[in-house]
């Protein structure tokens, strides 16, 4: 449970008993759908390869001085380097709370946006595997004795596939879609329906507080810590949302969030374009949600994954085809970071697979097993992730 000291204005509830299971983290996932080009996200500049497939697109090295300073890639550890348009996740990258792990990905070598996040949100190698998504199984092998209808949240107009399962799921897309567009009127009808509904019953008597809690919040006027600056788009109003949620203890332990439009098959842009504005609003939501959740980071993980990568080569219209092997990103105050983790598999012929995919060396469920036992305090793998065996990376403290 959370004790930084909150405003007055934010109400407090407990939905999470101290005498039952252990509580760990609360989770942020967010999902890069649409496979993300993760070679220049995260730009693997020492290995000569890369510039030889991508001659237009590959982002420039941080000592190229025929190139300017803000479209070169911004050195990490003397191989690998953020894009520029990353540049803003420095910082926290820096402070050692930011892990990346290259070459990691799924077994599916299918290349199908569809087949790939339904098996990667499943938790699953093939489509024998159950039907429900790993973050629900998760949610149902951990009994924290927490009732709270917000225990899991999918920002959006519906829950995201990861969290389907046993245990009930809300779907958020805006605060503000709680206060009933401000119509006071329709507010107490709707809440004298439910104290109806629910006289006598715990769980409902927990929905009306949660209601009462959510009329308080508003993102307009939501004051951030340690100026945080959100972007003004989807994905910083999902952030800033999962922040208010978690500053006024309504029991939130996972959060889910979608940002989308990362198929660039053509004019996917190097340095500026269509694939270098989502990194910086990728980027810039995150940084500013570590500014703001600071004093929280140590009961915080935070994960990015997509359902694949790119091809290593460029194609004909200036844009990557559906690859392989991708990138995750962990951010928390338990992560060992300013490192990038996994083994590196090279871009050289005969290094690449398939059609001329990175290979994966890192399974994501290794990543996402390590925040389980590690940060949320859930030993139950083998039941999250049905007949696999994870192997740590040590990416957590």
């Amino acid at each position: 449970m959370l004790t930084q000291t909150l405003p007055a204005w934010m109400p407090r509830l407990s939905f999470a008993p101290t005498d039952t299971a252990p509580r760990g983290d609360t989770l942020v996932v967010v999902f890069l759908r649409g496979a993300a080009d993760v070679l220049n996200m995260v730009v693997p500049h020492g290995e000569d390869a890369y510039y030889q497939l991508r001659p237009s697109l590959g982002i420039a090295r941080p000592d190229d001085s025929g190139a300017k300073k803000e479209d070169r890639a911004v050195d990490l550890d003397g191989f690998f380097g953020f894009h520029p348009g990353l540049r803003s996740l420095l910082d926290v990258w820096q402070s050692r709370q930011l892990a990346i792990i290259h070459a990691c990905g799924a077994p599916d070598e299918s290349r199908s946006h569809f087949k790939a996040m339904e098996l990667m949100e499943r938790g699953v190698d093939d489509e024998r595997g159950p039907a429900s998504g790993w973050i629900g199984r998760h949610l149902a092998t951990l009994n924290t004795g927490n009732s709270s209808p917000l225990r899991a949240v999918g920002m959006g107009t519906r829950p995201q596939r990861s969290l389907s399962g046993s245990v009930p799921v809300s779907a958020l897309r805006s605060i503000a879609d709680f206060h009933l567009g401000g119509d006071p009127r329709a507010l107490q009808q709707m809440r004298a329906a439910l104290e109806t509904v629910y006289t006598g019953d715990v769980l409902g008597q927990d929905t009306l507080s949660i209601m009462d809690t959510l009329q308080t919040l508003d993102p307009l006027t939501y004051t951030s810590s340690h100026n945080a600056k959100y972007p003004d788009s989807e994905f910083g109003l999902a952030l800033k949302q999962t922040a208010m949620l978690i500053k006024a203890q309504v029991g939130l332990e996972v959060s889910a969030i979608d940002l989308g439009g990362w198929d660039t098959h053509f004019a996917q842009g190097s340095a500026n374009g269509q694939m270098p504005n989502l990194m910086k609003d990728l980027a810039d939501g995150l940084a500013a949600f570590h500014a703001d959740m600071l004093d929280h980071m140590n009961q915080l993980t935070t994960v990015t994954m997509s359902e694949f990568g790119r091809r290593a080569s460029e194609n004909g219209s200036l844009g990557t085809d559906h690859g392989h092997g991708s990138m995750m990103m962990v951010m928390g105050g338990n992560v060992d970071g300013g490192k990038v983790h996994g083994r590196w598999p090279g871009l050289q012929e005969g290094q690449l697979i398939g059609p001329g995919d990175l290979a994966v060396t890192t399974d994501y469920r290794d990543v996402l097993s390590e925040i389980l036992t590690r940060r949320l305090n859930n030993p139950a793998t083998n039941e999250v992730f049905p007949e696999y065996q994870p192997a740590p990376l040590n990416i957590l403290k």
